[in-house]
């Protein structure tokens, strides 16, 4: 079920001075598992081990500076998790004053879903939860935007939006109907897109969400059949990625091994093509 987010945008004006100016682009994704970062579920972790869990990761999110993050089992105060607001002490701790929370699976045990943060002026556009498919939890994603003023060639100003998405882990048929899904609501909107987050897919299978995903909406990904950037160290299988569409281009991208999560952080610098080299390490 779609619905329209909450709050007011963030910072100033937007499409103001204080829009993101620098030529690069830099952004982030993590599943963050409910702060419990590798271990077999938050509930047997208590409720101070969590919380510093949650420290130790906005730490090194603030050392690695990415300008927009997305995250996908992300907590709001719920009993299983500490019982505190995650993304709230995430952002306060690593500094990112705008935030975008998407409660997408909700019980009086828990309140969680995928969510953006972002350094500088940020609006919030929609938070759509999937139709549900039990047994697993309902998943969905956030779509937020904001104003780069990348500064060359006198290019203008480009409204970029911006997703953090978590797709089902257990069926690929629930996958190809959340992507449809998707698909019908994302591709009318005439901004750039930068999708990130946990797709539970990797570019290799016959029925892909992610290669559908990415066709349907004319995006791109960095090097999608490489075998070197293995997000899911349980399987090995490249499951978290970071798709963008024109005129945005990769001039950075790296797999990083945060130890925060139980799913490796994807990090990528953008910039507006034509971008000549691209650096991996």
């Amino acid at each position: 079920m779609a619905q329209a987010a909450s709050g007011e945008p963030c910072g100033q004006p937007h499409g103001g001075a204080g829009a993101f100016a620098d030529p690069a682009l830099r952004v982030l994704t993590l599943n963050l598992a409910h702060g419990r970062k590798d271990g077999s579920n938050q509930l047997l972790q208590s409720g101070q081990r969590l919380q510093n869990n949650v420290a130790e990761a906005a730490g090194l999110l603030r050392e690695l500076g990415a300008e927009v993050v997305a995250l996908q089992e992300v907590d709001a105060a719920s009993p299983w998790s500490g019982s505190f607001d995650q993304l709230e002490a995430l952002g306060e701790a690593a500094g990112y004053p705008c935030r975008q929370h998407g409660l997408h699976a909700r019980s009086p045990l828990f309140a969680y879903g995928t969510a953006l943060l972002a350094r500088g002026p940020f609006r919030p556009i929609l938070s759509h939860g999937f139709e549900p498919s039990p047994p697993t939890f309902n998943k969905g994603f956030v779509l937020g935007e904001i104003v780069w003023r990348p500064g060359m060639g006198g290019s203008e100003p480009l409204t970029v939006d911006l997703v953090s998405v978590h797709l089902d882990f257990s069926r690929s048929a629930v996958r190809a109907k959340q992507v449809a899904e998707m698909i019908d609501l994302l591709s009318q909107r005439p901004n750039p897109l930068i999708l990130m987050g946990d797709f539970n897919s990797d570019w290799f299978s016959e029925d892909s969400a992610l290669r559908r995903l990415a066709a349907g909406l004319e995006l791109r990904a960095y090097r999608p059949e490489a075998t070197d950037l293995g997000s899911y160290p349980r399987s090995g299988r490249r499951l978290d990625w970071i798709l963008i569409s024109e005129p945005l281009a990769f001039s950075a991208y790296r797999t990083l091994e945060l130890g925060l999560s139980d799913h490796h952080a994807v990090f990528a610098e953008l910039r507006l093509m034509p971008v000549e080299k691209i650096d991996s390490e």
